[in-house]
Order: structure tokens, then C-alpha cells, then sequence
């Protein structure tokens, strides 16, 4: 009985968080509703790194089951309290395109999928900034099936480009 009492209360307080926590939350507009300058990017970056090798799995937000490139984004901003959109699309029209000379680690790459240059299908973060030679960490579906670096550079990802977005902190 004890059990059962002590399951009950700790699913109470998980729904009682979950919807204050959604209760918080503020509709996904054009671009990132309030400035972070608090958050740290390089421990952003840190952080990020720390899920390297977590399995790829399709609308995957859980690192213990894996991600997938847009939950593994929203999973770690939400970390630092930067609420993102969950689909990759939603980044379509979400924040100001940066210029490659503006790139700072932590800010969001938006790629096209890989199939046309019409849908946006992937997202990641930049790890090391240098304009269009940045690296990045996402959640591939490719090769690799899980949390990696790659080269935005690369000839697969730089045909992919469509724009990079500074949500930390607004222009």
C-alpha cells in the first residue's frame, strides 16, 4: 500500500510540474520571444556534447530511449530554459537568419532534408564557429544513427544550408 501511495504522489507531482511548466510556456513565434545573455554557450556546447553516441530514434526526446535532430535541439536548450520548437519545419520561419562571420557556438543550423531543398528537414548546434567550416552536433539519421559531430562544411551539409539563428540572445 505504501508503494502504491508513493508511486501516486510522485506521478501528482510530475503532472503538477509538467503543467506548470507548459502552463509557462509562450506560443512558438517568428523568433526567440526574450534574450538569454546568462546562458554560458560554451557550456551549452558542453552539455550538448555530453549525449555523443545517444542512439538516433524518430520523434526520439529522451536520452535514456534516443533523439531525433529536432528533440535532441529542444531537449538541450530546454535544459538552459530556452524553450524551441519540437519539429525541424517550425524552423523554417523561427529566428533571424545569421550571416557565416556572425556564427557563434550555440546558435541553431537550420538544413534542408536530404532528400530536396523545398523542406526543412534537419537541425543541430554549433559546437566550433567558423562560418561556413563551423562544426556542429545534431542527431543524425544517417551513418552515424545517433548524436554526432559533423562538418558543416562537408559537401553533404553545406548544399543542406539554409540558415543559422542566434537563440540565445536577440539582435
Amino acid at each position: 500500500m505504501l508503494k502504491k501511495n508513493s508511486i501516486l504522489s510522485f506521478i501528482l507531482l510530475l503532472t503538477i510540474a509538467l503543467f506548470a511548466q507548459v502552463k509557462g510556456q509562450k506560443s512558438i513565434n517568428p523568433g526567440p520571444e526574450k534574450a538569454h545573455p546568462a546562458v554560458d554557450r560554451k557550456a551549452l556546447a558542453d552539455y550538448a556534447k555530453l549525449y555523443v553516441g545517444t542512439p538516433y530514434r524518430k520523434s526520439g526526446m529522451d536520452p535514456e530511449k534516443g533523439f531525433d535532430c529536432s528533440g535532441y535541439v529542444k531537449f538541450v536548450f530546454s535544459h538552459f530554459g530556452i524553450i524551441l520548437p519540437r519539429s525541424s519545419g517550425d524552423y523554417k520561419t523561427f529566428g533571424k537568419a545569421l550571416k557565416p562571420e556572425e556564427f557563434k557556438v550555440g546558435d541553431v543550423l537550420v538544413l534542408y532534408g536530404y532528400k530536396d531543398q523545398k523542406h526543412i528537414g534537419h537541425v543541430g548546434i554549433i559546437c566550433e564557429a567558423n562560418g561556413m567550416k563551423s562544426r556542429f552536433i545534431h542527431a543524425s539519421s544517417g551513418k552515424a544513427m545517433s548524436v554526432t559531430i559533423s562538418d558543416l562544411g562537408s559537401k553533404g551539409y553545406k548544399k543542406r544550408f539554409y540558415k543559422c539563428i542566434d537563440v540565445i540572445k536577440q539582435k
